[in-house]
């Protein structure tokens, strides 16, 4: 190849990587308010983006793994956590975490109760942006080096997709639901003794439901251990342990939807895994 041939060739292939890059631009903002789910972009969330500016949040935590890396990706934290749970948190977040033990803590921001309302409402819009799996393995919420804890697949990230097989028992089937359901239940919860997370650990949870339902305070409807498991998945509010920070106002944090995104086989089966967690 002469020297003219070569000046061709590098001319054409910036040409055709031009044009290639402006045709995926130009892709990308054609999709971006589907993706963005820009038709949900109301007041509310604007005033919360404005509360996680003001206060730089950024500073600390990331959203789509943009940020400081200091505190956790919180871009799926509404789907993770919950309203409630935020609502109590950014109230006074050393309930939640000591500073010794963590090696961290959140700074009480003093916001008002209507900026913690729309800065929630922010955080939900960004959860539910399509981030075609951005960043892949995010900061995780907690849980990162807790024992009963499982990270290959992270709070945020999809679950790895795994064959069904008709001959898996129940036990098998929960403990993979355990880890795949939306929100995962190990984004907040361990199976190691004593291990509490942003819910408590679920070791021994069949001994400590029969005990609870033969408790005088108890307040749910169930009758066994296995009542009493499948009505704390379904109904999480119906019996409230108190004085535990898993809760406020007679709410739990754990988020009620279960109901609708599980079938009663699946609730069965994940039941099933927990009841045999010792």
């Amino acid at each position: 190849m002469n020297k003219r041939q070569t000046r061709l060739f590098a001319i054409g292939s910036t040409a055709i990587a031009a044009l290639a890059f402006l045709a995926l631009t130009v892709d990308s903002h054609r999709q971006f308010p589907k993706l963005t789910n820009a038709d949900q972009l109301t007041d509310e969330v604007v005033a919360g983006k404005d509360v996680w500016h003001k206060n730089n949040c950024v500073n600390c935590h990331t959203l789509f793994g943009e940020g400081a890396y200091y505190a956790p990706d919180l871009t799926k934290i509404a789907k993770l956590r919950g309203e409630q749970y935020l609502t109590a948190y950014m109230k006074n977040p050393s309930q939640f975490y000591d500073e010794q033990r963590h090696r961290r803590l959140m700074p009480k921001q003093n916001l008002s109760d209507d900026e913690i309302k729309h800065l929630i409402a922010f955080l939900d819009w960004v959860s539910k942006v399509d981030n075609q799996g951005w960043p892949p393995r995010p900061i995780l919420v907690t849980g990162a080096t807790i024992p009963g804890t499982d990270t290959t697949e992270s709070a945020g990230a999809p679950p790895a997709a795994r064959p069904v097989s008709g001959s898996e028992n129940p036990m098998a089937l929960g403990e993979r639901l355990f880890r795949s359901v939306t929100p995962a239940c190990n984004a907040c919860h361990s199976v190691a003794p004593g291990v509490n997370m942003a819910g408590p650990s679920l070791a021994g949870v069949g001994e400590r439901a029969l005990k609870t339902v033969s408790s005088p305070g108890y307040k749910g409807k169930a009758k066994d251990a296995q009542g009493y498991v499948h009505e704390s998945i379904l109904e999480p509010s119906a019996h409230v342990v108190p004085g535990a920070m898993y809760s406020a106002d007679g709410v739990s944090f754990m988020p009620n939807t279960y109901g609708q995104s599980l079938k009663p086989e699946q609730v069965d089966q994940l039941a099933a895994y927990l009841l045999s967690l010792k």
